[in-house]
């Protein structure tokens, strides 16, 4: 038996993966994302090989007919094999450690490149794909959740991004949960200057950054990822990515024909009249 929460199966420094927060329903989370992340993930990286593994072990069994001890010696054996192996499959869901939030840990792929390609696409289709899921974050690098760990840990996960000649405007988003030993003002000066060390023309930009670094903190864990497009993508909401869309081509041309009336109502003969008896009367 496997201790309950242990072989991997919890969120611990080391990992990367997607975190995703949900609506109060997590095991529909978990079937939505699965089906979600393999959808594109097949798109982006081709089939998943472990399948093939499976279609050996299902043959070889096929094969052994007699029931001897050697044969049921290697069917356990492929069995547990298939088992281990389990845990090596690209996308494998372990326990977040706070309420609403899953984490989805990734094998062979960038978090980042996949995610922004999801919600680039859903961006431009306006379909919307989720019921449950609400934001998607990319977690390229994770470490322990104190300050002394994460200014080591930064100061060399920053570098694709920041790292001279590299630069760029950035803003910082802080997040906490089941965790009271963190300052978030602490927290968002220390990253910021060590971005800023990496290169001095880093700039700090709240409304329209090229980078957003996200920081996620879950009980002793802090979650990392520099992730584009945070202001578009609609905080990487995958709800408000669809739905924002149609608002604002229905909020433009709601604009535009009250713009249009407004127009057309002015030069009527009723209301002129009407401003001038009450200018007479103001008067």
């Amino acid at each position: 038996k496997r201790p309950r929460g242990g072989g991997g199966r919890q969120l611990e420094a080391g990992m990367r993966g997607i975190l995703i927060t949900c609506n109060m329903n997590e095991r529909k989370c978990v079937g939505e994302a699965y089906s979600l992340l393999g959808e594109y993930g097949d798109l982006l990286y081709g089939p998943e090989q472990f399948s093939d593994q499976e279609e050996r072990l299902s043959g070889s069994d096929r094969e052994e007919d007699e029931d001897d001890v050697e044969a049921a010696l290697k069917k356990e054996v492929g069995q547990i094999r298939a088992s281990t192996e389990q845990k090596l499959r690209r996308f494998q869901s372990v326990e977040s450690g706070a309420n609403n939030v899953v984490f989805i840990r990734t094998q062979g792929i960038e978090p980042e490149n996949l995610v922004h390609h999801i919600l680039k696409d859903m961006h431009t289709t306006k379909k919307k794909k989720t019921r449950v899921i609400l934001r998607m974050l990319p977690i390229s690098g994770t470490c322990k959740a104190f300050m002394e760990d994460m200014k080591k840990y930064t100061e060399t996960f920053f570098e694709p991004w920041f790292k001279a000649p590299n630069k760029g405007t950035f803003q910082i988003v802080y997040k906490a949960r089941n965790n009271s030993h963190m300052s978030r003002e602490e927290v968002i000066k220390e990253l910021a200057g060590i971005v800023g060390s990496l290169n001095p023309e880093n700039k700090v930009d709240l409304n329209n950054p090229e980078y957003t670094v996200v920081v996620e903190i879950i009980k002793t864990v802090c979650c990392l990822s520099v992730v584009r497009d945070y202001v578009l993508f609609r905080k990487y909401n995958l709800q408000e990515v669809v739905k924002s869309n149609k608002e604002d081509t229905q909020q433009n041309s709601s604009n535009l024909t009250e713009e249009q009336n407004s127009k057309v109502v002015k030069p009527e003969t009723e209301e002129e009249k009407s401003s001038k008896e009450v200018k007479q009367e103001n008067k």
